[in-house]
């Protein structure tokens, strides 16, 4: 029986062996949780030891490979608690849609309205929030929903940025690095002004700055002509090495049918800018030469016309824009509405007295703008009608009159009363200003860049 009882003995011992004891799984369970969590991220350890060392630290084992019974617990990795992922900051980058308030932002983002309310009450910045644009770009950093940061590019040149400092917002407006270089360009008119101006090296902005500057002395629609020529001089703005925008134009000249008209910009010592002839003389007058922007002339002032629509010769005491429906009408000089509505042929009607002896008129319109009504008083440039087919009219066209004590006068010849006079003591300070940038349209031919 001996034989017998030392094989169930050592049986006995072998599967002891095999099995793991209590203190090794526990050991095993630990490092599983250890794992999982350092997978999650919720841990981070420590950089493993060097190898000598993590032999000296290991736990002995049996010959057979198995664990000594008589082994120490296995040491466990040093680890270092991090906080729970919403203790971070979150930043969330917004683009700004129509109609978007910073109010139905915070409401959208679930974010603090009472720090919506702070942010609005600091000093001198509420005006700079309450105008979004639709498209541009928000930043903000919160966490669990309270606001620590805020900015906002409010121009090309300046940041709005708004932070945290303990438990107050408190806002700066950063100034954006930009570099200016003075550029000039020179073209000629071949197709339109636009391509033209493109063509030049220039942008779609210089164009329309082109047609505003010498709007009142040249018809932009009517009279340029294929062979005219440019000269522009204005700064170009520079972010980071990128460009950015163009910034207002400072010297041009523009050659029409061979006369030619020079402009310069000047701010006077009470800050108004406006454009200027280079003896000083202002380049604006009291009424625009044509109330649309860029379109075709569909019928000229004409006393013998015959009318597509009655079939019969009857003047036309006035000039059709072609444009399409909805186009924008500018009231042409200062005044106030004489009438606005519907009016016979003419359809949709404004009549605007700029004085006792002035009037003009925009006829077949589609709609009024909003607020103009008779009794109103508008400002020479501001949109008064949009362009429409009412009354007699075969297409979409504004019909534009100029009558002057109830006579009309052809708006494209007619002489335009000029604005007020530079002041004769700002004359020496306006030459000295304008001497570089009158040079900058003089030859040599070619585009080239002046830093400035």
């Amino acid at each position: 029986m001996a034989p017998n009882n030392n094989k169930t003995a050592m049986k006995r011992l072998v599967d002891s062996l095999r099995r793991p004891s209590a203190a090794f799984c526990l050991q095993a369970a630990a490092c599983a949780v250890v794992g999982w969590s350092v997978w999650q991220g919720a841990i981070t350890t420590k950089a493993a030891a060097p190898a000598a060392a993590r032999a000296t630290a290991a736990q002995p084992v049996s010959a057979a490979g198995h664990p000594a019974l008589s082994a120490a617990p296995a040491r466990q990795p040093t680890i270092a608690a991090v906080g729970p992922i919403s203790d971070a900051l979150s930043t969330i980058d917004v683009i700004v849609s129509r109609n978007d308030t910073l109010d139905r932002i915070f409401r959208r983002l679930k974010l603090n309205l009472a720090d919506l309310a702070s942010l609005r009450g600091l000093p001198n910045i509420r005006a700079s929030l309450d105008s979004l644009r639709p498209g541009e770009s928000l930043h903000l950093v919160h966490k669990d929903g309270a606001l620590f940061g805020f900015e906002r590019r409010l121009s090309e040149t300046q940041t709005l940025k708004v932070s945290r400092d303990g438990g107050e917002l408190k806002a700066d407006v950063l100034q954006n690095p930009v570099q200016t270089k003075l550029r000039t360009v020179r073209g000629t008119i071949s197709s339109s002004l636009f391509e033209s101006v493109e063509a030049a090296g220039g942008h779609d902005q210089t164009a329309v700055s082109l047609a505003d500057i010498f709007g009142w002395d040249i018809d932009f629609v009517l009279d340029v002509q294929p062979g005219d020529s440019f000269v522009v001089t204005y700064p170009e703005i520079w972010r980071d090495g990128v460009y950015v925008k163009d910034g207002p134009i400072e010297a041009a000249e523009f050659v029409n049918q061979g006369k030619s008209y020079r402009a310069v910009r000047y701010t006077d010592p009470t800050g108004g800018t406006h454009y200027y002839a280079p003896d000083g003389k202002s380049l604006q007058k009291a009424f625009l030469r044509a109330p649309v922007e860029f379109t075709r002339v569909s019928s000229k002032f004409n006393s013998a016309r015959l009318h597509p629509i009655l079939n019969t010769i009857r003047a036309h005491k006035g000039v059709d824009y072609a444009a399409p429906i909805g186009t924008p009408v500018h009231a042409a000089g200062d005044g106030h509405i004489l009438f606005a509505g519907v009016m016979g042929g003419y359809g949709n009607v404004v009549q605007i007295e700029h004085s006792r002896s002035i009037t003009t008129v925009y006829g077949h319109l589609s709609r009024f703008a909003h607020g103009i009504h008779t009794g109103t008083h508008v400002n020479q440039g501001e949109v008064i009608a949009y362009v429409g087919m009412t009354g007699l009219a075969t297409g979409p066209h504004l019909h534009y009159e100029y009558r002057v004590n109830g006579v009309f006068k052809n708006p494209q010849t007619v002489a335009l009363p000029g604005a007020e006079p530079m002041d004769p003591g700002w004359h020496a300070d306006f030459v000295a200003h304008a001497a570089p940038l009158l040079s900058s349209l003089d030859p040599p031919l070619g585009s080239y860049l002046v830093s400035r």
